[in-house]
């Protein structure tokens, strides 16, 4: 069967905006009665019937989440994450012959036990359909049934703390065949509340106020599994994988997962079987077994296994190579399944898991268990590369891979900042991101959707949150300052004028939030959060000197830098007094920052007002910030360059050095410093991680921004007005001897083709129809124009 699921917002909709855009819906959400609070499992069933072959468009959301199924087959999952300001719905639409037809839709309501990123309102599900269909389809019309599906048992994990409970599912007490909605027990549904469109403002309770899904559906990609690579009869969870005891005999008996072919174990038998997947995954894991009564199956996955096992909260370790297993410890999360002894049972998750190495703990009782099936299916936004890069360098080739399965595993229906441990959308993260998406792909739903949700986060301080959407808030005030670099970046990159107005509110807002904690001094103290900068390791908690107490020099750079990108943001909408406004408070900040925090005899800028600290990062926001005259940026540029002793930017934050490097026209030194990037996959990483070892996360996407440079920086494409409307090139290949690329553009694709033979530059540019610009060489500037044009 197949279903058109509708992603555009508008498409979604009728022809005449009704209810769907604007009003109360000719549907209710329905809930099911007498469940006391969450968690709760559930699912909601409608059978009916149609006389002819028919298209059915339905609009479907839940609180908190849903999967869809029609005549038992799953047709979607939803909804797409968001709050209750902006409560998203699907559409799809169902090709349904004539004769009788069941649609169920599991829901699970998880409270405290969800994902932070999982917000919810209301407990229920919503159901509409459109035109002759409504009154026989919709929640709180048609007679709806529901039950409580039984079986689940929810297990709070600390390692991963972010991403939720996981399960033990009692396959005797659940409710097999569900999905099909031929079981019993089912029993009205309960009408709960009006459905209401997010544009409809009106005096209403507690409610979710709807909108059209704004991404398409999430992949869902059957995944082979890879490499069994460990199988012995211990299951000490704290016992090192020792590869001398691996059975042969188990491994190729295992192995057979690979082909889709079934493995018996007998009974009374233990086995522990490590899978190495190959390559990082996000996925839904899924089990089929026959027999096994008394058995149970846990399934943990980790993203490497550990020498040593983390410590603390902060959940930092010690991996080694992460191709390596033997003499390792396996700590992950996980989900166990207890089989009943039936033929053929589906054991699936409610949300998927994330890593690179799976462990199976087996354990039959009295009877042989089969294992008709164990499979993935890879879940993510479908994220694509759709441009090239290639150069002299294989050390640089090689690591785009890496970058950008790191940055896909970061994408979902939000960007996240790691898959594994947290799942949220933080500011910082998402910043580099989706810079590195506008240069891979002119897909850009969800970067506009990352705006828009750290828009709508901010708090009557005028602060954005830290990371949105969540149920567990955080302020963390210098990536409220990376939100509005964030608009600015949109502003260039994509001709949308119009979101980027309605940013504006909430852009000055940050710019007022901060203006409010100017001392006496005219310098900006101790604003209130978290003031994370990076993870450097001389950094508590990634808090530069006095940024939590005091005066920091580093977080007053960063203010004027974002107010000196305000200020192009309002010349760009013709808010001229505005942008004159921004621009004055940039200057006198500007001023009183090199009065306080300049050291003349370093010829550099201080963290703290003690001048006893001193940071790449400090260096890199005052000459990014444009705010130096030309000789200060040279002085400063060559002092930064020959000192040793200051604190280095991490993963992170060396995205703003690179941009740092280019400014000043140094690019060898930004090679010098891929080198990390340069060794990861000699270390066995298959996505970049999030700090210097011993790193939490080996999956973290702001690690993908030199893929964004690779384009923006070497090949030095870049938008030169508001909308990408002209381009500027200007390479930048340092130690290459050849460069070239293909970027999307929203008028087609860039090309450029460059090499560099004793010192001088030639090759080839060609630009799409529609577009010009200015190709910018040590010694001319040479107009561009649409087609193809070489020098």
């Amino acid at each position: 069967m197949r279903v058109l699921i509708t992603s555009d917002p508008f498409a979604a909709v009728t022809e005449d905006k009704g209810p769907w855009t604007r009003g109360i819906w000719p549907a209710k959400w329905v809930t099911c009665s007498n469940t006391g609070n969450p968690p709760i499992v559930a699912a909601y069933r409608r059978r009916f019937s149609v006389e002819t072959d028919s298209t059915v468009r339905v609009h479907v959301t839940a609180d908190e989440r849903y999967e869809l199924f029609l005549d038992g087959e799953r047709i979607g999952r939803g909804s797409e994450r968001g709050d209750r300001g902006n409560w998203f719905f699907e559409t799809y639409d169902l090709p349904v012959a004539a004769g009788k037809h069941a649609i169920v839709a599991r829901v699970w309501t998880l409270g405290d036990n969800a994902p932070y990123a999982q917000v919810s309102v209301r407990p229920g599900f919503l159901l509409a359909a459109e035109g002759e269909y409504a009154d026989v389809l919709n929640t709180g019309v048609a007679p709806w049934e529901v039950k409580v599906l039984p079986g689940y048992e929810l297990v709070v994990q600390s390692l991963a703390w972010g991403t939720g409970a996981n399960l033990i599912l009692h396959g005797e007490q659940f409710d097999w065949g569900f999905e099909t909605g031929n079981s019993a027990g089912w029993q009205p549904a309960a009408n709960s509340h009006a459905a209401i469109n997010a544009e409809f403002l009106v005096e209403s309770p507690k409610v979710q106020l709807l909108k059209p899904a704004t991404l398409p559906p999430m992949l869902e990609t059957p995944t082979p599994i890879a490499s069994v690579r460990f199988v012995s009869e211990n299951l000490d969870a704290g016992q090192r994988v020792g590869l001398q005891d691996s059975i042969p005999e188990a491994v190729e008996l295992w192995s057979r997962l690979r082909s889709g072919e079934p493995v018996h174990i007998p009974a009374n038998t233990a086995q522990r079987v490590i899978i190495d997947l190959e390559n990082y995954f996000c996925a839904y894991p899924e089990l089929v077994t026959t027999g096994g009564r008394g058995a149970s199956v846990r399934i943990e996955w980790a993203e490497a296994l550990w020498q040593a096992l983390p410590r603390g909260w902060e959940y930092f370790g010690d991996k080694g190579n992460r191709n390596e297993i033997d003499g390792k410890l396996f700590h992950g999360v996980g989900d166990t399944f207890l089989p009943d002894g039936g033929a053929s049972r589906r054991f699936d998750t409610l949300w998927w898991q994330a890593g690179r190495y799976i462990q199976l703990l087996v354990r039959t009782a009295d009877e042989p268990l089969t294992i008709e099936r164990f499979s993935l299916r890879e879940t993510r936004y479908p994220l694509l590369m759709e441009g090239s890069f290639t150069s002299s360098d294989e050390r640089v080739n090689r690591t785009i891979p890496t970058m950008l399965r790191g940055l896909q595993m970061c994408s979902h229906e939000t960007y996240m900042d790691c898959p594994y441990y947290e799942q949220m959308m933080y500011i910082g993260d998402t910043r580099l991101e989706v810079l590195t998406t506008y240069a891979l792909t002119g897909d850009d739903r969800l970067p506009r959707k990352a705006l828009s949700m750290f828009d709508v986060s901010r708090l009557t301080g005028g602060f954005t949150q830290s990371r949105y959407p969540v149920r567990v808030g955080q302020v963390i005030p210098p990536f409220s300052l990376w939100w509005i670099s964030m608009v600015h970046d949109y502003a260039l990159w994509r001709d949308d004028p119009t979101l980027v107005k309605q940013m504006m509110i909430g852009v000055r807002g940050v710019i007022d939030a901060f203006a409010g904690h100017i001392n006496s001094e005219g310098l900006v103290e101790a604003t209130p959060g978290w003031n994370f900068v990076d993870w450097v390791p001389a950094w508590p908690g990634g808090l530069p000197p006095e940024a939590d107490k005091g005066v920091s020099g580093i977080i007053n750079w960063h203010y004027a830098l974002a107010l000196a990108a305000a200020a192009e943001l309002e010349d760009m909408l013709g808010e001229a007094e505005l942008a004159q406004r921004n621009r004055r408070m940039a200057r006198e900040l500007a001023d009183r920052i090199k009065t306080n925090f300049w050291d003349s005899s370093r010829s550099l800028f201080a963290d703290d007002q003690a001048k006893m600290s001193f940071s790449e990062h400090a260096q890199c926001l005052a000459i990014l910030s444009g705010l130096l005259d030309p000789e200060m940026v040279q002085e400063l540029g060559e002092s930064m360059l020959a000192a040793t002793d200051l604190h280095r930017t991490t993963i992170y934050f060396t995205h703003y050095l690179f941009e740092t490097y280019r400014a000043l026209g140094k690019i060898d030194p930004l090679f010098d410093r891929l080198s990390l990037w340069f060794e990861l996959e000699r270390h066995g990483f298959k996505t970049t991680f999030e700090m210097p070892e011993p790193t939490r996360s080996d999956c973290h996407a702001w690690g993908a921004h030199p893929l964004f440079h690779y384009y923006a920086t070497v090949l030095g494409i870049r938008p030169a007005a508001p909308g990408f409307a002209e381009v500027r090139i200007e390479p930048n290949l340092g130690v290459l001897t050849s460069a070239k690329g293909t970027m999307p553009h929203p008028l087609g694709e860039i090309a450029v083709d460059f090499s560099v033979t004793e010192g001088r530059i030639s090759g080839s540019v060609t630009l799409p129809d529609g577009l010009t610009g200015t190709l910018a060489l040590s010694d001319r500037m040479q107009h561009l124009h649409p087609g193809l044009q070489t020098f």
